[in-house]
């Protein structure tokens, strides 16, 4: 069975989503361990040993490569891991897969971190700072016409097939 080391966030619910379109059922094949990151969990020993990185989300698979354990940390390479285990959400074809990558990047290059930012200055922020509230608000405005156009082509992000890169654009939408 799957740990999944995570909370309700964006880069949480990205690999909650990927393990349930696997068809993987909670309870059977993985078990949410809930890292409260507002009480401090992140920096807990424990969890530092499967993410360095003290960042949701965090996986051990008992059953990882050559049939090893293996734990991973950062959202975006555990949606690779685990569209190889399964053999889904990332196309078979060089084109196609490094059309999806590519999207893939996009998202933990620029969507989740200037959206994060958007969102922290203009709600969490303790102090209201114009020019960073403008500055993301503007980035988030860019990145949000770049996937209109490409939505504009295809059904998904990265075309008419359904991938991990739309699995990890979603939760910040």
């Amino acid at each position: 069975m799957i740990d999944l080391y995570s909370m309700a966030t964006p880069h949480g619910h990205k690999v909650h989503i990927m393990l349930e379109e696997c068809g993987l059922r909670e309870g059977r094949d993985w078990q949410a361990i809930p890292v409260n990151i507002g009480k401090g969990d992140q920096f807990k020993p424990e969890f530092l040993a499967i993410s360095p990185n003290n960042r949701i989300p965090g996986i051990v698979d008992p059953n990882g490569p050559d049939g090893k354990s293996i734990s991973l940390f950062e959202s975006g390479a555990i949606l690779l891991y685990l569209a190889a285990k399964t053999g889904k959400f990332l196309p078979k074809t060089d084109r196609l897969k490094y059309q999806a990558l590519q999207w893939l990047m996009f998202q933990m290059g620029g969507v989740g971190p200037m959206l994060g930012q958007n969102h922290h200055f203009r709600q969490y922020a303790p102090e209201k700072i114009p020019y960073a509230v403008d500055r993301y608000t503007n980035e988030a405005k860019r990145l949000y016409g770049v996937m209109d156009k490409q939505l504009a082509l295809g059904k998904y992000i990265a075309g008419n097939t359904y991938t991990i890169a739309d699995m990890a654009i979603y939760p910040w939408l």
